[in-house]
């Protein structure tokens, strides 16, 4: 199969990881206190999520993830420690940071619905120290591993500055490695350089001066427009149940999803990014990689809470589809 090429890709991944708690039970009353339902806990679960579900995909699709990013020096900053040896991920490019806290999103389900999430996270900047530590492991892994790809993964929880964006870009491009962003809209114009740019509809919407929908004219605009703005080689514009865009600057075109039963769709930009940036790096071409992506994204919305791509149903899909 064509996915045995992403065997022992190596890929470096930074950004903003966090971990993604559910805490599970079951309704059967209202409260006397306030007209809000009782959840008789049943069951808490911690999963790698943000950055750290970019690692984890790429180890699902037979890569070798490497990722650097901080955490807080907290309990739940070493229950990330915990996760990441579970799931077996190199620890040595987190850096433990006195300077946040650690991400968590918590998500409360009663009788299988979401009923209520809390976020607990320091949304600043980290500190000129941080950044220069993080760097550096950045770097060290750089220049001790033949890194093939490097993801950027953004959701504008202050590890991805604008001066570490640019430091990141030009260290990459110095050594030639592919650059692959999904970026959030805080810093959405400071990837100027990357290969690949992968925002979704809501974050374009918000970042260009221009209406945009989802007919093939406006989104042609919209690429054309961050083409110029970042001279990136391939915009991916993501468009939740109506599949995806993508463009490598000689016309882009659109690819619908196939239908699916959507039950979460948490963590599929993580997944999306993953396959989208390791197929690109390697070469495949464009039609290949948007059904890929596509057939990605949509199984891993398939599943309640935060998973991973299953390559071996990516693979079946792919032929299914290639029918």
């Amino acid at each position: 199969m064509m996915l045995n090429e992403l065997n022992d890709l190596n890929v470096l991944i930074v950004g903003d990881v966090m971990i993604d708690r559910y805490l599970t039970g079951s309704v059967s009353r209202i409260s006397p206190e306030a007209p809000v339902p009782v959840v008789l806990q049943k069951s808490v679960e911690d999963r790698l999520g943000g950055a750290a579900n970019v690692a984890l995909n790429v180890k699902a699709l037979g890569g070798i993830p490497f990722l650097c990013s901080l955490i807080g020096d907290d309990q739940d900053g070493a229950r990330f420690m915990e996760l990441m040896t579970s799931e077996g991920l190199p620890r040595l490019g987190i850096r433990v940071s006195e300077n946040r806290c650690t991400t968590v999103k918590t998500r409360i389900l009663g009788n299988h619905q979401q009923m209520l999430r809390i976020d607990q996270e320091d949304t600043h900047d980290i500190t000129p120290e941080d950044e220069s530590i993080l760097l550096q492991r950045v770097t060290t892994i750089m220049d001790h591993d033949p890194i093939r790809v490097m993801i950027l993964q953004d959701y504008n929880k202050g590890i991805l500055s604008e001066s570490a964006i640019h430091q990141l870009i030009k260290e990459a491009n110095k050594r030639d490695i592919f650059i692959a962003v999904d970026p959030k809209k805080a810093n959405f114009f400071a990837y100027k350089g990357v290969h690949l740019f992968k925002p979704n509809l809501k974050e374009v919407r918000e970042s260009i001066p221009f209406h945009i929908d989802t007919s093939l004219d406006y989104l042609q605009k919209a690429s054309d427009f961050l083409r110029e703005k970042l001279h990136n080689k391939y915009t991916m514009l993501t468009l939740s149940e109506k599949g995806l865009f993508l463009d490598a600057g000689n016309g882009g075109k659109q690819y619908p999803t196939i239908p699916r039963n959507i039950s979460d769709v948490s963590g599929a930009g993580d997944t999306v990014i993953s396959v989208a940036a390791m197929a690109l790096a390697i070469g495949m071409d464009e039609t290949t990689v948007a059904r890929l992506s596509n057939l990605a994204g949509g199984q891993v919305c398939e599943s309640p809470g935060v998973v991973p791509v299953n390559r071996e149903r990516l693979e079946k899909e792919l032929v299914q589809s290639a029918g």
